[in-house]
């Protein structure tokens, strides 16, 4: 049997607890961000689902909030992988983008 956390890579939509656990947060924090329209909800017959290119949209959107000095970078072809570390909790990092440079070099 699935439980809410189980979720797999080919999901495309994921439930609000789902979402939470992509980011660190929980279901009622993840309705307050639909409530507000930072994050954008797809509703399926009765059940409220987010997606994943969502999910990216906000994390960029949270990252660009925090460097409002430096112009924004658009990333076309960015992409979201998530991994477990050490401890064993799950996290969300962007693949495919070039190192930053080496300031030493």
């Amino acid at each position: 049997m699935k439980h809410e956390a189980d979720f797999t890579d080919e999901q495309l939509l994921l439930t609000t607890v789902q979402a939470g656990r992509v980011l660190g947060v929980g279901r009622t924090t993840i309705y307050q961000l639909i409530k507000t329209g930072e994050l954008h909800a797809v509703h399926v017959g009765g059940s409220c689902r987010i997606s994943w290119a969502e999910l990216e949209r906000y994390v960029t959107r949270l990252d660009a909030a925090h460097q409002p000095t430096e112009p924004p970078v658009t990333a076309p072809g960015r992409r979201w992988r998530r991994i477990i570390d050490a401890d064993g909790q799950r996290a969300l990092f962007a693949v495919g983008t070039p190192d930053p440079p080496d300031p030493a070099a």
